[in-house]
């Protein structure tokens, strides 16, 4: 919402082309945490003091090899603060049916917040705003400023993002697994352009936020009538032209869609410490990484070797560990990453 970020000028894009661009990583630390956690067992990840580790080692380890294989030059992490932000003051019952996180969950995301401190990676929390904003915020000022953008999430809302120059790496397995989805993926999965995507959700709805749909109406409805009129504003200017009980049933729920289709819109203008410039990789302090993966009882030494590897500080010979794992696929290739769940027995 508009009174609810604040509005910056964008600096003049400098004039970047081709491998001169450079790439800014974006993650969704909530989201990633959150399938990690599901995605490993959590009986196999505890330290002797009885704190669960699963979550964060799938996600420090899916980080390390995302950095190992996208070779960003600047980075940051985003998480939600609270379930109290803009939208559910628009929408009470905004995500009130998503039931409490798991008692084994409770305190990972603060560890994972100290591991990317000891890897001076920039993480941002920001009260009233939802991780995908901030996300949308950097990605918007980045492409503005001449990066290319890769954002990991498991949001979709994510998807009207995409542009020529910023990708969507989404988990389609757990952290198991990423799909690569760019204007052209975007458009094979849904039949509609990145910019279409929140017209198309507010009229499916969204369960996993608690958003009502129009009954009867899918996800074919939904992206036929926004190829036919274009545009979400246009289909409400027009909607006596649908016919039907399925166009009674859309006029009867206009104004529940309506307020979806506010609630899907990403805000891109949220106020930040730090813009996309700010966040180049700067060295890891070892030490204090080292300490934390100590008490969290990470000793496995392939493991260590591969957060180590992805260091911007490392030496230039130092060793990238590489194993079979994660697949990120695309329209184009397909490239390999490790898999946490290759070392969960070895622990």
């Amino acid at each position: 919402m508009a009174e609810k970020a604040s509005k910056k000028t964008a600096a003049p894009a400098p004039d970047r082309t081709g491998e001169d661009r450079p790439r800014l990583l974006l993650l969704d630390g909530h989201s990633l945490a959150y399938r990690a956690f599901f995605a490993l067992p959590a009986e196999n990840f505890n330290t002797t003091t009885g704190q669960t580790t699963n979550a964060i080692y799938g996600f420090i380890s899916m980080l390390a090899n995302t950095l190992r294989d996208e070779q960003p030059t600047h980075l940051a992490v985003a998480f939600d603060v609270s379930r109290k932000t803009w939208r559910s003051e628009q929408f009470t019952e905004y995500k009130a049916n998503r039931s409490k996180s798991p008692d084994e969950f409770k305190g990972q995301v603060e560890l994972i917040g100290e591991l990317l401190d000891a890897m001076n990676i920039t993480r941002f929390a920001v009260d009233g705003f939802e991780a995908d904003d901030v996300i949308a915020t950097l990605a918007t000022q980045a492409e503005e400023q001449g990066f290319d953008v890769l954002i990991v999430t498991g949001d979709r809302d994510s998807f009207q993002l995409v542009t020529d120059h910023v990708t969507v790496l989404y988990p389609t397995k757990g952290v198991s697994e990423l799909t690569r989805f760019t204007p052209g993926k975007v458009h094979e999965k849904y039949g509609l352009t990145p910019a279409q995507y929140p017209d198309f959700a507010a009229l499916r709805g969204d369960p996993s936020d608690n958003l009502p749909g129009i009954p009867g109406v899918g996800e074919k409805t939904a992206a036929k009538w926004i190829n036919q009129f274009g545009s979400f504003k246009e289909l409400v200017e027009r909607v006596d032209e649908v016919k039907g009980k399925v166009g009674e049933k859309l006029r009867d729920h206009l104004e529940s869609v309506k307020l979806n289709r506010q609630l899907t819109e990403l805000v891109r203008d949220v106020e930040l410490a730090a813009g996309p410039e700010g966040l180049g990789r700067t060295p890891y302090d070892r030490e204090a990484l080292s300490v934390i993966l100590d008490a969290l009882e990470f000793r496995h030494q392939n493991f260590r070797d591969r957060i180590m590897a992805v260091d911007p500080g490392a030496a230039a010979d130092e060793p990238a560990a590489a194993e079979p794992g994660i697949a990120v696929r695309s329209e184009e290739h397909t490239s390999e990453l490790q898999s946490p769940c290759n070392l969960v027995c070895r622990l």
